[in-house]
C-alpha cells in the first residue's frame, strides 16, 4: 500500500462520533431531524443510484461499514433492496439510525461492529457488496498506527466480499487513483462512479471519490 498518510484529524477519532451522534440522538428526539449525510445527500445518491441502475439483485447481500444514521441504507430499501445490514463502531450511531428507519424499514439489520478491532465471525456471513463512505476516511485520519490500520481494514473487507462480491467505497480524502491503488493488491477495478469535478490552477480535480471494485 502506498506509505502517504493523511494528517491526523479528530475525525479520525472515537470520541468524536460519539459525542457528535449523542447530539444528533437529541435532535432527532426532540426535533426529528435525522441528522447529516457525511459528503452530502448528493454524493450518497449517486452511489444509491449507480448500485440501483446496475442490475443488482435487491436480495444481494449488502452490508454498509461505518452506517452513521443509515440513510443509505434507508434509501436502498425505499428503492427495492431487502437483504440490508448496517455496522458501527459507535454505539450510538446504531441507536439513531435505528429510531430513523424502524417504522419505515423494521427489516433493516444493525450491529455493532469495529472493522479494526472485531472479528469477521461476528457478522456471519460474506457479503454482495460492502459500502463504505467514510469509514476509511476515518481509520486513515486516526492518529494511531494508520498505515497498519489501512492494512488491516483492506484485509477484513476482502474476507467480508463474497467471490466475485462487489466493494463500493467513497472518499474525501483520496482521490481515485489513490483509491485504486491502495484496494489493487486484492480487488480489481470495476468502474470510478463520475462525481462533480473543480478546476484549479489548470489542474482538474474532483472533491469527492466514488469507487467500485471487484474482489478478485
Amino acid at each position: 500500500m502506498d506509505d502517504s498518510e493523511l494528517n491526523a484529524s479528530e475525525l479520525g477519532t472515537f470520541d468524536y462520533w460519539q459525542k457528535a451522534y449523542t447530539t444528533e440522538i437529541i435532535n432527532y428526539d426532540e426535533h426529528g431531524d435525522p441528522g447529516e449525510v457525511w459528503f452530502g445527500e448528493d454524493s450518497a445518491q449517486r452511489v444509491i443510484d449507480w448500485i440501483s441502475t446496475s442490475g443488482i439483485d435487491k436480495d444481494i447481500s449488502f452490508v454498509d461499514l461505518g452506517c452513521g444514521n443509515g440513510y443509505s441504507l434507508l434509501e436502498l430499501a425505499r428503492r427495492g433492496f431487502t437483504n440490508l445490514i448496517g455496522v458501527d463502531y459507535c454505539p450510538e450511531a446504531i441507536m439513531l439510525a435505528k429510531k430513523i428507519t424502524k417504522e419505515e424499514f423494521p427489516s433493516i439489520k444493525y450491529k455493532l461492529f469495529d472493522i479494526i478491532k472485531d472479528d469477521l465471525s461476528n457478522l456471519g456471513t460474506e457479503y454482495g457488496i460492502v459500502h463504505d463512505k467514510g469509514t476509511y476516511d476515518a481509520v486513515s485520519l486516526n492518529p494511531d498506527n494508520p498505515k497498519e490500520n489501512r492494512q488491516k481494514y483492506l484485509e477484513q473487507v476482502t474476507n467480508m466480499l463474497s467471490n466475485n462480491g462487489l466493494f463500493v467505497i467513497t472518499s474525501c480524502n483520496w482521490t481515485d487513483q489513490e483509491l485504486i491503488q491502495h484496494f489493487s493488491e486484492k480487488m480489481k477495478l470495476k468502474c470510478v462512479i463520475p462525481t462533480p469535478q473543480f478546476k484549479f490552477g489548470g489542474k482538474v480535480g474532483s472533491v469527492i471519490s466514488s469507487v467500485v471494485f471487484i474482489k478478485k
